[in-house]
């Protein structure tokens, strides 16, 4: 299949959208902390994506005869992806969350995930995190026009089973713009100078997920989770990025945003003099 190519307004509409993506991530970050559930981090999201003007593209996305039932996805230690948020699981100390948001604005796609401890985590789930990130870098360096997609594949590859992790292979990055899933698919895992070529003006969700033990995984009876086979902590980072003829271009960095956070530290206004 053909991968889409953006022009000029579908540039400028996906950089809409990933930037209010990247904002609502960045709002959830510093809420996680032991005793919060991940139903309240849904419906911080929930509102955070309704404030910047998008909506969920997780919402109601359907898969067979599924809808996916909330806004935000939220995956606690050995569930990789798609954990559906609940009042019952409720974040620990030493646990870590990956919490993924993708939005839908003007038509386009933003898509971005990022993994959070949970309080003090295990030094080697603190690695386990640290080199998934890494890898995601690494996979986007590979981003480069005249590159093939195989390119990213392998370097995330190499990187985490270098570092004696294990990377999913029944997850994969993918294409994003007018829809959430487009061409190409890009694992985390292949050969140097395989696939598609790549070519200036692709937007490509770039998404390591890695796991602490071995790669297979399973999906539970809900439909949607996908959890480890062995139980092992994953970590998940994305980032959507642009393909320029000047190198990869991330298209989901946050906008500053006066958040309920930052403005309790923020000082009192002083009042005027009369």
């Amino acid at each position: 299949m053909t991968i889409p190519v953006k022009d000029k307004t579908g540039i400028a509409k996906m950089r809409e959208a990933c930037a209010i993506a990247a904002t609502v991530l960045e709002q959830l970050k510093p809420l996680v902390r032991p005793g919060i559930t991940t139903q309240d981090l849904e419906e911080a999201g929930r509102d955070w994506i309704a404030r910047l003007g998008a909506k969920s593209a997780c919402y109601g996305y359907q898969h067979g005869s599924r809808r996916y039932p909330a806004h935000t996805c939220i995956s606690v230690n050995e569930e990789v992806v798609h954990g559906i948020p609940s009042f019952r699981r409720i974040l620990r100390d030493g646990d870590i969350v990956s919490l993924d948001i993708v939005v839908e604005h003007d038509g386009f796609i933003g898509d971005n995930a990022v993994t959070v401890p949970v309080g003090t985590i295990p030094a080697i789930v603190q690695q386990l995190l640290r080199v998934t990130e890494e890898a995601l870098r690494i996979g986007i360096a590979q981003a480069i026009v005249g590159n093939r997609i195989g390119d990213i594949s392998h370097a995330v590859q190499q990187h985490v089973e270098a570092n004696q992790f294990s990377v999913v292979r029944d997850m994969v990055g993918h294409g994003v713009g007018l829809s959430m899933h487009e061409e190409p698919q890009i694992p985390n895992f292949g050969r140097k100078n395989s696939g598609d070529k790549i070519k200036a003006g692709m937007t490509l969700a770039i998404e390591p997920m890695v796991n602490l033990g071995a790669y297979k995984t399973k999906m539970l009876s809900d439909g949607w989770t996908v959890v480890t086979a062995d139980g092992s902590p994953s970590a998940h980072f994305e980032h959507t990025v642009l393909t320029t003829d000047k190198g990869p271009e991330i298209l989901t960095i946050p906008r500053p945003v006066l958040s309920p956070v930052h403005a309790l530290l923020a000082p009192a206004p002083v009042a005027a003099s009369r």
